[in-house]
């Protein structure tokens, strides 16, 4: 990621809709698992420039939310949200002895982590600093067929489908609690842009984080609306989506 790419990440986190939208589907898919408010250890693995960190707190009662990432700029940014309990630590190497965090996030990470089998490494590493019983929510970017200029942006390495997903994490030692892809609604839309620019030779280029033009403003209503929907079908705990543009799966971690 470029410098332009975490301003304007740390400037839009809670305003633009896909965030918003993603933190209410978030909600709906962790509240019923966790339960009622604990004190939680709470570590989100690859934090990015902050955004999730205080929002991560309803989950945590009087415990602790802490963020590791490898790069100093987006640490400065949480800093700057005024964050302090912070490390910079890779998500494959996770900067915690074993069995002692009760949740740990991972936003969109495993497809940024470079290497060959970085991404199954640092699942691994989730389950190992989870407490017995404790969760790991992780969510990705799916199909590889939708590469863009966005993943080229910010270094994505890799992309899924949920049962690549879930399979890493069975077998890194996870029962998987609830998968599902999200993002649909706006599957279609993106899938047509994204196919008839490759086809006619044009690159999408940029991250599609950026602010939207001031004549388009409105779209950011609409679209944060779309997922808000979903959320409210994902609120069943047997629903599911059967695709979308990010899939997202919730581990536990086994007493035994």
């Amino acid at each position: 990621m470029q410098e332009e790419d975490f301003r304007y990440l740390y400037a839009l986190e809670d305003s633009f809709w896909w965030f918003v939208g993603m933190r209410e589907i978030t909600f709906v898919l962790l509240d019923p698992i966790l339960g009622p408010s604990q004190d939680r250890l709470i570590l989100d693995a690859g934090c990015g420039t902050g955004g999730m960190l205080a929002w991560l707190a309803r989950f945590a009662g009087r415990g602790r939310v802490v963020g590791i990432d490898v790069v100093p700029r987006a640490l400065r940014f949480c800093r700057d949200r005024h964050h302090t309990h912070l490390a910079q630590a890779s998500a494959t190497h996770l900067p915690f002895v074993d069995s002692k965090v009760d949740l740990v996030t991972s936003f969109d990470v495993l497809v940024q982590l470079p290497g060959e089998g970085a991404d199954e490494a640092a699942i691994r590493e989730m389950h190992r600093v989870l407490r017995p019983g404790g969760v790991a929510f992780v969510r990705v970017a799916a199909y590889e067929w939708m590469r863009s200029g966005h993943d080229d942006a910010l270094g994505t390495q890799r992309r899924y489908t949920l049962r690549a997903l879930t399979d890493r994490m069975e077998s890194a030692g996870f029962s998987i609690v609830r998968a599902t892809y999200a993002n649909a609604l706006l599957l279609p839309a993106a899938a047509l842009r994204r196919l008839v620019l490759k086809r006619v030779g044009l690159a999408d280029s940029g991250s599609d984080v950026k602010p939207l033009p001031p004549k388009l403003e409105w779209l950011n209503r609409v679209l944060a609306s779309a997922l808000v929907s979903e959320a409210r079908i994902l609120r069943n705990p047997r629903a599911s989506l059967p695709a979308g543009l990010s899939i997202i799966c919730i581990g536990r971690k086994s007493h035994n």
